[in-house]
């Protein structure tokens, strides 16, 4: 039966209760104390919106969780998209001094000094992936042989419905040209989970869900405050787990239920069982509201419209909708709303004021 840690948390625990939360996952079972960590933290957005990106006390209370039970070599890995800035993200989010405190170097995988994309073969039969790139499939030569934490956040994404564990893959193993999966981008999410357990020496999932995501996701959201902290080394399992407290069927939710079916994690909660504390009484509401970007994705990948997907998306013509996207979320969300919901969230929540002692320098 798959197993996922579920705590509650506050602002003066929350270091010490990820140590208890990754005990209570049985990290020590999953991951390799001789290989190299793999910290994948989550930037969907470099602005610092609450449950967009991954928490500097996720990012530090998983680190000392780490360091306390003798995992030494630990690496932060950090990717970009046609529309994040990795380097802004890392910034703004308060990562860097965490990195400096704790000497985790940082690696990028669109850096070739860092690491080189290399032409990899799965053992696994892929849904997808062969075909959307048929000329192979490429992976970072710097990932196979080390463990993978990753660490995302309880949120609503547009084209997935939830995103957790699993989409948190997408951003480190496939390029810049990870853009062409999105119609297909459940079984994609599946096929990376494949590829990620035939590479690894382990994989566990640290999710923060102290300030959740709803809304279109995964960057216009509104805050919820849920004061809750997951993992699992099941990628399947935890995402469900997610899914089902922001109020959604786990199985209806198609990348969980194809991994569910191809055996490569627990998507029925009615399989999994939770450790920690009680959470029966969570129920959550979350739903996909639409928006600009909500109808321009479903144009561009799902629409009448995604016949043009080549044109567009494989072609230099890409810099349009990328210029669009980043007209739309930076210059036009952030500064008249997004900036503002963030700046309440940091002056009214706990976890807003916690969000600004690692701002000022405390943590």
């Amino acid at each position: 039966m798959a197993t996922v840690a579920v705590i509650r948390t506050r602002p003066a625990t929350v270091l010490v209760d990820y140590e208890r939360l990754l005990e209570l996952a049985g990290f020590r079972t999953h991951l390799d104390p001789n290989a190299t960590t793999i910290l994948k933290d989550n930037i969907s957005w470099h602005y610092p919106f609450p449950g967009a990106n991954t928490t500097p006390w996720q990012l530090e209370g998983t680190v000392l969780a780490l360091q306390h039970a003798g995992y030494k070599d630990l690496v932060c890995v950090q990717n970009k998209t046609v529309v994040i800035d990795a380097f802004k993200g890392e910034d703004l989010n308060r990562y860097r001094p965490i990195f400096a405190r704790y000497n985790i170097p940082v690696r990028y995988n669109f850096r070739r000094e860092d690491m080189q994309w290399v032409r990899y073969v799965p053992k696994a039969k892929m849904l997808v992936l062969d075909k959307i790139f048929p000329d192979g499939i490429m992976i970072p030569d710097y990932f196979p042989g080390k463990n993978i934490v990753h660490l995302p956040t309880v949120k609503c994404h547009i084209y997935t419905t939830t995103t957790g564990a699993m989409k948190n893959a997408f951003g480190g193993l496939l390029n810049t040209h990870r853009h062409w999966t999105h119609t297909w981008i459940h079984e994609t999410l599946v096929d990376l989970l494949a590829i990620q357990r035939e590479i690894h020496s382990g994989i566990l999932a640290v999710m923060d869900g102290t300030t959740a995501g709803n809304g279109p996701g995964p960057r216009l959201m509104q805050p919820v405050t849920m004061n809750l902290i997951l993992a699992s080394a099941d990628q399947v399992a935890i995402d469900a787990v997610a899914a089902k407290l922001m109020g959604f069927d786990p199985l209806s939710i198609r990348y969980i239920a194809l991994a569910h079916e191809a055996g490569l994690g627990c998507g029925d909660p009615r399989e999994i069982e939770l450790v920690g504390d009680d959470i029966s009484g969570e129920h959550y509401q979350f739903q996909l509201a639409k928006n600009f970007h909500t109808t321009m994705a479903w144009l561009s990948w799902y629409g009448p419209t995604r016949v043009l997907q080549k044109l567009i998306f494989h072609t230099p013509l890409v810099a349009i909708p990328t210029l669009v996207s980043e007209a739309y979320h930076d210059y036009y969300r952030w500064p008249t709303r997004e900036r503002h919901v963030a700046e309440e969230w940091q002056r009214t929540s706990p976890w807003g004021q916690l969000f600004q002692r690692y701002a000022n320098g405390a943590g």
